[in-house]
């Protein structure tokens, strides 16, 4: 991997190093996929979204065909 230098203004420091902490990962990461986002989307693509992530798995798991709309099976949650 190639290492870069570049100057952000002290604010941006900040937003950088606080997204870093939420996200448990390295500033140099939280860089590299903003970089990575702008560029498809200057390249036309977009980042990839959820359904994108997991549509293989659509319809993999078998259950009642009424799931979605018989409340019978929300009784208990939560509880």
């Amino acid at each position: 991997m190639t290492t870069i230098t570049f100057k952000i203004p002290a604010k941006l420091r900040a937003q950088l190093e606080a997204a870093a902490r939420e996200a448990g990962v390295p500033r140099s990461e939280i860089v590299r996929r903003a970089l990575e986002q702008a560029l498809a989307r200057r390249n036309g693509r977009r980042a990839p979204r959820a359904w994108d992530l997991v549509k293989q798995l659509a319809g993999s798991v078998r259950g009642p065909a009424d799931l979605l709309t018989n409340p019978k099976y929300m009784e208990d949650f939560g509880a």
